[in-house]
This record gives structure tokens, sequence and C-alpha cells, in this order.
């Protein structure tokens, strides 16, 4: 049974991206970067909202990557060989290898994935993510914490949820954000 993972960035206070939709602040260097490469490779299914999905799928070109460092283009190979599912009324299609396209969010179908998958899955994007911490689908929550405060805008973690948390691994990059990696505590 696969465990399903929250991963982010976020600031300081908080947030996936500013008040303006901006995430230029959470950029990560190479050390950060290699650590969200090795991380992914343990997902064998990625599950992503419309805009996360439309945020991703750069990573199915090639042509931009031609200039860019090791660990951005071997980023580029860990996403294309996890399977995606996006979750969307208003996508029409999907354009990515490995990918399919539900139009509702389904608790039920996402533990019936979770159960017959010998990987972990992961959930992308605060939206989607704050539907699967509200019925109780997330195993695991990893936080990568820039030093920045954005001062407001899209939360990492959902309002109105009670998470009781576990902490598993922390860890600090070279420049300044730290890992925060918990798992998440069922009612007995």
């Amino acid at each position: 049974m696969g465990q399903l993972v929250y991963a982010a960035n976020t600031s300081l206070d908080g947030f996936v991206e500013d008040a303006a939709g901006s995430l230029d602040w959470s950029v990560p260097d190479e050390e950060v970067h290699a650590f969200w490469n090795e991380r992914e490779r343990g997902i064998g299914t990625s599950l992503y909202g419309r805009r996360m999905y439309e945020a991703m799928r750069v990573w199915e070109d090639d042509d931009w990557l031609a200039g860019e460092p090791d660990v951005v283009r071997a980023y580029a190979a860990v996403w294309r060989a996890a399977d995606k599912v996006v979750f969307s009324t208003t996508l029409p299609v999907v354009s990515t290898s490995r990918t399919r396209l539900e139009r509702r969010f389904d608790p039920d179908a996402v533990r019936a994935l979770k159960q017959a998958s010998a990987a972990d899955l992961g959930v992308g994007g605060a939206t989607l993510g704050a539907e699967a911490f509200r019925h109780g689908l997330v195993d695991e929550v990893v936080l990568v914490v820039h030093p920045v405060a954005v001062g407001g805008g899209k939360p990492a973690l959902p309002t109105g949820v009670r998470l009781d948390l576990e902490l598993l691994e922390e860890r600090r990059f070279a420049g300044g954000a730290v890992l925060l990696r918990h798992a998440v505590r069922r009612a007995a």
C-alpha cells in the first residue's frame, strides 16, 4: 500500500504563493532541488489539480532544458517517470504522457489507488492537498520552509482542518531553507 504524501515549498509564514500568486521566492537552489529530485523518485503517481498540472507540465518539454544544470534536467526524468492524475472540471485534455484526467475528486477512488499502489503517491498543489487532508487521505507532510515571510497568499496547509503530526525528519539546507517532514497521526 502506498502512502499519500503532500509536499510543498512554503514561506516561513505558511504560504505556497504570495498574495499576487507569485512563488519566485521559492525557486530552489541546487541543494534543495537535489533533495526534491530524490524525494520525488519514490513517488509512483502524482495527483494534481489543474493549476499545478499546468505549472508542472513544462517538465515534459526538452527544449528549455538544454542550458539548465544537471539537477534540473534530472528532475525532468523523475517527473516523466511518474504516473499523473489531474483533477479538473475545466481542463479539456491532458497533454503529457502517463497522465489521465479525472473530472472530480473522488476520495474513495484515491483510497483505492493508495491501496493498490506499491509506491507512494504525491499530492501537488495546496487546493487539491486541502481536499485530500479534509478526507483524511494524507499520510505524510513534507514542507521545505524558505527564509521569507510573504505576508499573505495561498496557505500551504488547509484552514479549518486539525492535523495532529509527528515529526519524522528535519534538515537545514545551506541556503537557509529547512525541511520539516511529519507523519499525520490518525485518531484512535
